[in-house]
């Protein structure tokens, strides 16, 4: 790297030069999909020779950057100022350099980690000082029902802030550990980067397979390798292909994992006519059940084939039932809206009374 060339192109900047930089041959960002750095800090790119690699520096970041951010564009004959979206090639020419302030405080998840930690510090915050790894778990489920919650709702201002609210679960919770001297937050990001490189051959290696079911399969088959070599490392007791499954997880979701992952492996019915005719089979036992440990289990045994279903027509249970609930809820609510427009409990309302009120609302969905 030029370092005289960065001298050069602050003084055109007419710009004392800051504290922090990140400094960047642009030849290096060529096939980025991501901004590898963090914006909260300015940054330089130099030496962007073609159009092309221009072209796909603006793509790159304007995932991160808004389209109204300012850059500076600078060539040999002087500095342009402009919005990120409205950079053009023509802009560029042999050996350009890209110059973006930094964007504001608060938007790297490096200032976000700092802030964590701070909390946690003998200054910070007496709350967050106290909570263990237990003591956040109830926190750690909520935050992630809640983040469930606004992807449903399609609230897309809602999900941000869910999103952020289980981010810092996950990084107070590797903070935590942190101290303990157990593992931190990079390496944290180190192991899922590892393991999405590790099974995705077919897209970081030269593994070629064919569409979503062979993907899915060669992930099973990966997965059971890497059991396999912990157990031959002793690093851990060797687990099932379900056990991995959370056993905290909705009943609904759990189901639909267990079928998905034995399906996977080949045990699953060659058409959906077999799982119809299950889910016709369970009915059939719930009306011949005598006791109510028998219906319990056959009523368990109908849900779980009516997971399948939804499986083989790739359709989330839970998202499905979750849907359902809430229609439930709002047509009810109707109901009762309909009651109190009359000046009247909701239990004086007739059954047919309800049943009018209730159509109204159908019709409203």
């Amino acid at each position: 790297m030029d370092f005289t060339l960065v001298a050069q192109i602050f003084d055109v900047l007419q710009i004392p030069s800051p504290a922090k930089l990140i400094l960047l041959d642009a030849q290096t960002l060529s096939s980025a999909h991501f901004p590898p750095y963090p914006p909260d800090v300015p940054a330089l790119l130099t030496n962007i020779g073609s159009p092309e690699i221009a072209l796909h520096l603006k793509i790159i970041l304007l995932t991160t950057y808004p389209k109204d951010h300012t850059v500076f564009v600078v060539t040999e004959w002087g500095k342009k100022e402009e919005r990120l979206d409205e950079i053009s090639n023509d802009d560029f020419v042999e050996s350009s350099s890209l110059y973006l302030p930094a964007l504001g405080e608060g938007t790297s998840f490096e200032s976000f980690a700092e802030i964590v930690a701070h909390l946690r510090a003998p200054n910070g915050c007496p709350w967050d000082r106290e909570q263990t790894h237990e003591s956040l778990r109830k926190h750690l489920l909520e935050e992630s029902y809640e983040a469930i919650s606004a992807i449903d709702s399609g609230d897309f201002a809602e999900m941000r802030e869910e999103f952020g609210d289980l981010l810092l679960q996950v990084v107070l919770q590797s903070q935590i550990a942190n101290e303990e001297g157990q593992f931190n937050v990079n390496q944290v990001i180190q192991g899922i980067h590892s393991k999405i490189v590790r099974r995705h051959p077919h897209v970081f290696g030269d593994l070629e397979l064919e569409g979503v079911q062979g993907v899915l399969a060669n992930w099973e088959k990966l997965k059971e390798k890497e059991r396999s070599e912990k157990k031959e490392k002793g690093e851990k007791e060797e687990k099932g292909l379900l056990d991995g499954v959370p056993l905290a997880l909705p009943a609904l979701s759990q189901a639909q994992e267990y079928q998905d992952r034995a399906a996977r492996v080949g045990f699953d019915w060659p058409e959906i006519e077999g799982v119809l005719d299950k889910v016709k089979e369970e009915i059939e036992e719930i009306k011949n059940a005598e006791t109510n440990f028998e219906l319990a289990s056959e009523i368990g045994d109908l849900f779980f084939a009516l997971v399948n279903v939804a499986r083989w027509k790739h359709i989330d249970a839970e998202s499905a039932l979750r849907g359902t609930n809430m229609k439930f809820k709002k047509r009810f609510g109707y109901v009762e809206q309909g009651a109190k427009k009359e000046e009247r409990e909701l239990s004086s309302l007739s059954l047919d009374e309800m049943e009018a009120l209730w159509q109204e609302a159908k019709k409203q969905d």
